[in-house]
């Protein structure tokens, strides 16, 4: 029986540890007022007749901490990468010069800052609310490990470990968002 608790406790340790790497490509998406390759991962381009992420048809670069430069691997793209990153709604006005689409990040306003801790912290509650799903899984199968014959202590040892869990992933959580917070709110 020792084993089905384990189990039971591994995969609760994935499902938490899942929704804390979920936070932080969130986060990563969240931009601080610096320029990042990463602000463009979620735009997908039009290519051959299939939606293809930016960065399988063009270079992604950042020459300054206020620019980012893309440089299609075909001059015909450019326009439908523009027309992508606009349309992804990232705030952000490309400019192409024929070859080079650049778009200059503006630096953020304090209004639009207290907007982008909102974000991250919003983020931040939806991955504590997959720990505590995950933490309700756990207990669950933990009961019925126990009306199959799994004694009682080891039925409250394992929900006594499973809360461990759960407070150990939050306070990561807590700390990846603070940390954000803090880089959001630097000027």
């Amino acid at each position: 029986m020792q084993e089905e608790v384990e189990f039971v406790l591994d995969i609760c340790k994935e499902k938490m540890g899942a929704a804390v790497e979920h936070l932080e490509k969130e986060l990563m998406h969240i931009r601080a007022g610096k320029a990042s390759p990463t602000m463009l991962d979620g735009v997908l381009v039009e290519y051959y007749g299939s939606m293809t992420p930016l960065a399988q048809v063009s270079n992604v670069s950042t020459p300054d901490a206020r620019t980012i430069a893309v440089q299609p691997w075909e001059k015909s793209l450019i326009t439908v990468i523009e027309k992508a990153i606009l349309n992804a709604d990232l705030g952000l006005n490309p400019d192409n010069n024929g070859e080079v689409i650049r778009i200059n990040v503006p630096i953020l306003t304090e209004e639009r800052r207290r907007g982008l801790v909102k974000q991250a912290h919003q983020a931040g509650e939806h991955a504590k609310i997959s720990i505590r799903g995950a933490r309700k899984d756990a207990n669950v199968n933990l009961k019925k490990l126990e009306k199959d014959g799994l004694s009682e202590d080891l039925e409250k040892d394992g929900e006594a470990e499973v809360q461990r869990l759960t407070d150990d992933f939050t306070k990561k959580v807590d700390s990846l968002v603070d940390a954000k917070e803090k880089d959001i709110m630097t000027i």
